[in-house]
């Protein structure tokens, strides 16, 4: 018996299925990435603000392993998303990830004071599904981050964010709802573009 199951696992690993005991633990997979922009947060070498877009660049090297901006793209157009075209599925994916990561790492860049991260617990959900409570740990206020997840490909990936009981993903639907009702897919695209830009005008700014 233990024979055949060690064999099931190996063939598994071999053709690249990943069963769900093998995966790695939501709270772990995520622990990482978190650590690892902290790290770049406090590293000396980055208070130099020549240097603040190199460290940009890291931390937002380091957010994308951990995201899936897709899922994320897909729950915050909900059944909208089938309205879209593959190219324009793309597209929408292409430029909110990259509006997403601007915004994610303007507030971490901007508003990090050497807060401490609280890992308080994991629910799996389903077998494929998982919630990550954590608490930011700012002076004598503690502010609650929970992290949804979802299993893709044997590896754990966030595909929303609840900040203080606040849906990045929800928020984000209201809005994108709104603007479909009355234009066009690409329409929606234009306006996140053109945000974008607004981000990358800023940034250019800044450097100089």
């Amino acid at each position: 018996m233990f024979l055949k199951r060690f064999i099931v696992i190996c063939c598994l690993c071999i053709f690249g299925i990943t069963p769900l005991s093998l995966a790695a633990d939501p709270l772990e997979t995520l622990r990482g990435p978190i650590e690892e922009v902290i790290r770049l947060l406090n590293e000396p070498l980055y208070h130099d603000a020549a240097l603040k877009q190199e460290q940009r660049d890291k931390i937002w090297k380091t957010i994308q392993t951990v995201f899936n901006f897709k899922e994320v793209s897909k729950r915050t157009l909900a059944r909208n998303w089938k309205k879209f075209s593959p190219k324009e599925q793309n597209e929408f994916v292409d430029v909110f990830s990259e509006f997403l990561g601007n915004i994610y790492v303007d507030k971490i860049q901007g508003e990090y004071h050497n807060e401490k991260i609280a890992y308080l617990n994991q629910k799996i959900v389903k077998k494929t599904r998982a919630m990550v409570r954590t608490n930011i740990l700012r002076a004598s206020v503690e502010i609650p981050v929970d992290y949804k997840m979802k299993l893709f490909d044997g590896e754990w990936k966030i595909y929303d964010v609840n900040i203080e009981g606040v849906s990045l993903v929800k928020n984000y639907r209201v809005q994108f709802k709104k603007i479909l009702l009355k234009n066009s897919n690409q329409h929606l695209i234009e306006q996140i573009q053109k945000k974008l830009e607004k981000q990358k005008e800023k940034y250019a700014k800044g450097s100089k």
